[in-house]
C-alpha cells in the first residue's frame, strides 16, 4: 500500500514538473563573433553606396547554423565570399570569411563637404531567430586597419555591438499567433569625418572667384556702365552653374544644405552688387559724379565684410556640428 502511495505521488511530482508552467525554455546558441575591416573605397554620393572589404569570424557549436549558406548581411546591395575556411576540431565550429560587400545607407549632406557620415554593417542568420541563437562579440584585437580603411577620410570611432532586430511578420507562418519575429544581429557603426578643405576649395573657388568678379565693378569708373553690368551677370551664371556642377554629383535632398547656402548667400550679394550699380548709374545720371564714387567705395566694403563673415559663419557652424546618435 505504501508502495503505491509513494508511486502515485511520484507520478503527480513528475506531471508538475513536465506542465508548461514550469517547463523551461530552451537556452540560445552563443555564436562569439569578430569583424576587421581592412578598407572601405568607391563612395557613391549620387547611389547612396559604398563598397567595404572585411574579415568575419564566427564561432558556435550547432553546425545546423550553417552560416556559409545562412549568412544574412540587410543593408547589403550585394556581397561575395572570396575565401573561408572552417575548423571543426574538439566538437566547435571555427569559420573565418572574407567578404566583398557593396553597401548601401543613407548620406547626411546637410554640412557637405564637412559631413560626418556614420557606416553601418550587420549581419543575422536567415534560418535560426533569436530563441535558437545569440551573438557575442569578440573583442580581442583591433576591428579595422587605419591606414587603409578610407582615402580622404578620418575614422572617429567604430562601435560593435549585438542586439534583437524585430521583423513584424510571420514570413508566412500561420502557427504564429501574432506575425512577429525577431533574430538576434551583429551590428557595426563606424563613424567618419571627411578631411574636407581641399575638397572644399575645389569645389567652391569658381564660386568665390566669380563673386569677386563681380565685387571688382565697385572699381571701375561708373561711365564704364554696360562693362559693370556685364561682369556682374557673367558672374551670377557663373555661380549658377557651379552650384550645378555640384548638385549633380550628391543625392537629392529636401533640407537646405550647406551647398545650397554658400550658393544662395553669393547670388543674393551678386544681385546687391546689380542693384548698386543701378543706383550709381542713376547718379551718374543726375551728374552727381562724386556722390557716385562715394556710394561705390562704401558699397564695396560693407558687401565684403559682410559677405566674409556669414560664408565663415556658414563654414564654421557646419564643421562643428555634432553628429546625432543613430540606431545602427
Amino acid at each position: 500500500m505504501l508502495k503505491q502511495f509513494l508511486a502515485a505521488i511520484t507520478f503527480i511530482v513528475a506531471l508538475l514538473i513536465c506542465s508548461p508552467a514550469h517547463a523551461q525554455k530552451a537556452t540560445p546558441d552563443t555564436v562569439v563573433t569578430g569583424i576587421y575591416i581592412t578598407s572601405i573605397h568607391d563612395i557613391n554620393f549620387k547611389d547612396k553606396e559604398y563598397n567595404v572589404n572585411l574579415w568575419l569570424w564566427l564561432k558556435y557549436k550547432n553546425k545546423k547554423f550553417d552560416f556559409l549558406h545562412n549568412l544574412e548581411v540587410p543593408q547589403a546591395k550585394s556581397y561575395t565570399t572570396s575565401f573561408s575556411t572552417i575548423d571543426t576540431t574538439g566538437g566547435k565550429v571555427y569559420l573565418l570569411m572574407k567578404l566583398q560587400c557593396v553597401m548601401k545607407d543613407s548620406w547626411a549632406i546637410d554640412n557637405f563637404p564637412f559631413d560626418k557620415q556614420k557606416l553601418r554593417f550587420s549581419i543575422e542568420n536567415s534560418q535560426f531567430d533569436s530563441h535558437s541563437l545569440v551573438f557575442k562579440v569578440d573583442t580581442l584585437g583591433e576591428h579595422f586597419d587605419p591606414r587603409f580603411t578610407l582615402r580622404g577620410w578620418r575614422v572617429d570611432s567604430l562601435d560593435v555591438k549585438t542586439g534583437v532586430k524585430k521583423y513584424e511578420t510571420g514570413f508566412g507562418d500561420e502557427s504564429l499567433a501574432k506575425p512577429h519575429t525577431e533574430y538576434s544581429n551583429f551590428r557595426v557603426r563606424m563613424q567618419i569625418d571627411r578631411d574636407a578643405m581641399g575638397l572644399f576649395w575645389k569645389m567652391f573657388l569658381g564660386m568665390y572667384v566669380a563673386f569677386l568678379i563681380s565685387y571688382m565693378c565697385f572699381y571701375i569708373h561708373t561711365d564704364s556702365i554696360d562693362s559693370r553690368f556685364g561682369l556682374s551677370v557673367g558672374a551670377l551664371f557663373a555661380v549658377i552653374g557651379n552650384k550645378y556642377i555640384i548638385d549633380s554629383t550628391l543625392p537629392e535632398s529636401t533640407t537646405f544644405t550647406l551647398v545650397d547656402s554658400l550658393h544662395g548667400v553669393t547670388l543674393m550679394f551678386i544681385l546687391t552688387v546689380i542693384i548698386c550699380t543701378a543706383y550709381s548709374l542713376r547718379l551718374v545720371k543726375q551728374e552727381k559724379i562724386a556722390q557716385a564714387k562715394k556710394f561705390d567705395f562704401l558699397c564695396a566694403q560693407a558687401l565684403l565684410l559682410v559677405y566674409v563673415l556669414i560664408n565663415a559663419w556658414l563654414i564654421y557652424g557646419a564643421n562643428h556640428v555634432p553628429v546625432l546618435a543613430a540606431t545602427a
